[in-house]
């Protein structure tokens, strides 16, 4: 069955090569790159391990850490007051022949955005585990990540130096809690010291490391006859037992030989890359960045076992020579402006260049950038696969594609449907040929607000320079939301938690000398309707002259799955069907502007359907008026049916000592949480896990540090909207509206 599906993969993607043969495209990438990203939940060690990479590849002449705030990659002052990351930032080193381009990203649920944008950059990712952890609640959200981008990832295993890390409890959770499929290709082993040092399964080899020179050298013992051997023996015959069972080639190699001590290391490494780039398989490799073992190692497995360029996006081969790239960050730096972080896909990116984004406007590209974090080394330009910093892109926002003219797009979705076997006649006369969303577009789906605040200027001076830093951190940031509140006349930001906003009203000091104020944190709650209800709504009115008609008829009811749709009733259905499709298009756009705001608490409106019945429009009657005509039958019947409100639940994972556990379930039940598990965690320790509405979590974190003494520890990531009952939604009302 495995050989059938592999021969039938094979056969596809050597089809789809010779196609792209006969259209004259060559290839062009790079087999001497990886590009990568670093993910884990946070204070699992991501940040250290960069900094040992680096220093090991030779790009910095001291150990960057944390604790001491002199990072290479947490370079904003806020990363490095509060010892995490904020903001992903790319770096470029050289190993052993190759050019590793590094991603390094935040473990906060608040920034969850930030890896959401990186990966759309990268072929490949390195889950850090904390090993006294195992898998946690952000490893759960970050794996999952991984697998909507369809990327091979290697699991590193850090903090292995600590005499309560274990090893196997990690790899079980890898199988357990991720459906991963874990290949340990390393073992620890510790002296009666507690030092820790590596078994190398392939090679049979014991590594070392030594402190005296910060682990740049170390080790490797091969092992005499002991059962230490023995035992690595053993791990490496079933290493290469369940490699054959998903690798055609070794698997031949074994049935020849007869024996598993004929396979050589080199071609366990073949396979262990082949099965991981099809994502069969998940390395596991261990170490202790922080005392400076097993990082090189790492670095070899990265080169070794993940894919470089030319194994990734070959749907880009449509666009020949011709250039194509991917825009995944913007920063703002004080002396160079916006710097636009872009993956190249094709072609060659080069100074001074013009370039056409996605959404028609032109840029040229003023310099580019090797990326080291905040530091900038000048390239005169960039081949395939390679990711650059390029200055002087104005209008381009995160997920746009970069091409060299619009024609090279057209002609590129040509091949592309022409390879797929879609005739092309019917868009000739197109001049705006839209381009392929799923295969070209990368903009990463904005997760909903669950805070949001108001924020004022300290003067009226100040208002037009705080719009300004707002629309620059939104373009950095896709996740915060600004908008202006007409009823108010105040500006609102959206966020993901309350430090989220913490940390844009700090970046609003520091970096743009603006010391606003923030208004008290909101809930962004959700309404839907209780009932369904039915609204015919008929406006006429005479402006400059023109006599303006709409009748309209809508409905709402109870629906997740599509927001709005046509009645299928026999008496209304042929009606709709002659209707041009610039009316339908203009009533939709009205009458779901209207869920945007809820007529409780302005939430938006969701889990709710409209259905229009029926609609008459007077002969030059605007569209402007037809929108607002369905936008006002909607907040009619929303007015009418009523609607209840949803309120935020998050998701917490607790680990308290004994001693303090009852104290933390007492709160929690105060708190309107419900109790999903309690399991034990470590020999002094549990872990709670807990769903909670988020209206009840303001400054817990403060409150479980003084129920616990400072010992308990706390995550929390959104997990949906629950209904309230009457009571609660009272209280959630007069909350809003200031009366509490």
């Amino acid at each position: 069955m495995l050989q059938c599906t592999l021969s039938i993969f094979l056969f596809r993607r050597n089809k789809l090569l010779l196609r792209y043969s006969a259209l004259g495209l060559k290839r062009c990438y790079s087999t001497d790159i990886r590009n990568i990203g670093i993910l884990a939940h946070i204070d699992a060690g991501k940040t250290t391990t960069t900094e040992r990479m680096l220093f090991y590849a030779g790009k910095t002449r001291a150990l960057g850490e944390v604790h001491r705030g002199n990072t290479v990659t947490d370079y904003l002052a806020q990363e490095r007051e509060r010892g995490i990351t904020i903001c992903s930032s790319a770096v470029t080193f050289p190993w052993n022949g190759k050019r590793i381009n590094l991603l390094d990203t935040p473990g906060h649920i608040d920034f969850t955005m930030e890896v959401e944008q990186s990966l759309c950059a990268v072929d490949g990712v390195v889950v850090v585990l904390d090993g006294t952890a195992g898998v946690e609640a952000q490893t759960v959200t970050v794996w999952t990540q991984a697998d909507k981008h369809k990327l091979p990832r290697l699991v590193f295993v850090n903090k292995m130096d600590r005499p309560d890390a274990n090893f196997e409890k990690c790899v079980y959770e890898l199988k357990t809690k991720l459906d991963a499929e874990p290949v340990c290709t390393q073992f620890p082993v510790k002296n009666n010291e507690g030092h820790l040092s590596i078994y190398d399964v392939i090679t049979l080899e014991q590594l070392s490391w030594q402190q005296k020179d910060y682990g740049r050298v170390y080790q490797k013992t091969k092992l005499e006859a002991s059962e230490a051997l023995r035992d690595l023996q053993e791990k490496r015959n079933e290493l290469i037992d369940k490699l054959s069972g998903l690798d055609d080639e070794l698997a031949e190699i074994v049935i020849s030989t007869e024996s598993f001590d004929q396979v050589s290391n080199e071609l366990i490494g073949k396979a262990i890359r082949r099965a991981t780039c099809q994502k069969k398989i998940v390395p596991v490799l261990l170490g202790s960045a922080y005392k400076n073992i097993g990082i090189q190692r790492l670095m070899d497995a990265i080169n070794d076992y993940l894919p470089n360029p030319e194994e990734c996006n070959q749907i880009y081969e449509c666009f020949g020579n011709d250039l194509a790239g991917k825009v995944f960050k913007i920063v703002h730096d004080k002396q160079r402006g916006p710097l636009t972080l872009v993956r190249l896909i094709r072609g060659e990116l080069k100074r001074g260049m013009r370039l056409t984004c996605s959404s028609g406007q032109a840029e040229v590209v003023s310099k580019i950038y090797e990326p080291l974090a905040d530091e900038y080394r000048e390239v005169s330009s960039v081949q395939a696969g390679d990711v650059a910093i390029c200055a002087g892109l104005k209008s381009t926002i995160t997920g746009d594609l970069l091409t060299s003219s619009h024609t090279s797009l057209k002609n590129a979705q040509k091949r592309l449907m022409k390879i797929r076997g879609v005739t092309i006649q019917q868009h000739e006369d197109d001049d705006e040929l839209s381009v392929d969303q799923e295969m070209f577009a990368i903009g990463a789906q904005i997760p909903d607000a669950v805070y949001f605040c108001s924020i004022e200027p300290p003067s009226i001076s100040s208002q037009t320079a705080m719009e300004q830093a707002l629309k620059q951190l939104q373009r950095e940031d896709p996740s915060l939301r600004v908008n202006y509140d007409a009823v108010t006349g105040q500006t609102v930001l959206g966020g993901m938690g309350e430090l989220h906003m913490d940390i844009i009203k700090s970046r609003m000091l520091s970096e743009y000398k603006i010391d606003v104020d923030l208004g008290p944190l909101q809930i962004a709650y959700k309404e839907t309707i209780k009932s369904p209800s039915t609204n015919t709504l008929s406006l006429e009115k005479e402006i400059a002259g023109s006599k303006q008609n709409v009748s309209i008829t809508l409905e709402v009811v109870n629906d997740e799955v599509e927001v709005f749709c046509l009645d299928k009733s026999p008496e209304n259905v042929q009606h709709l069907k002659a209707l041009r499709p610039r009316i339908l298009q203009v009533v939709r756009k009205g009458a779901i502007s209207a869920l945007e705001r809820g007529p409780r608490v302005g939430g938006q409106v969701v889990d709710t359907q409209i259905r229009l019945h029926n609609v008459l429009v007077g002969r030059g009657t605007a569209d402007s008026f037809i929108m607002a005509a369905a936008a006002q039958c909607v907040q009619k019947l929303l007015t009418t049916s009523g609607t209840r409100l949803l309120e935020p639940i998050m998701a917490l994972q607790i680990v308290a000592p004994n001693d303090h556990v009852s104290g933390v379930m007492a709160d929690l039940s105060r708190r309107r949480a419900i109790i999903k598990d309690v399991t034990t965690k470590g020999e002094k320790n549990k872990m709670i896990l807990v769903n909670a509405p988020l209206s009840e979590l303001s400054g817990y974190s403060s409150a479980l540090r003084t129920i616990s003494s400072g010992t308990a520890s706390m995550t929390m990531q959104p997990c949906g909207f629950s209904e309230m009952n009457s009571l609660d939604e009272t209280l959630a009302i007069r909350r809003v509206q200031g009366l509490e």
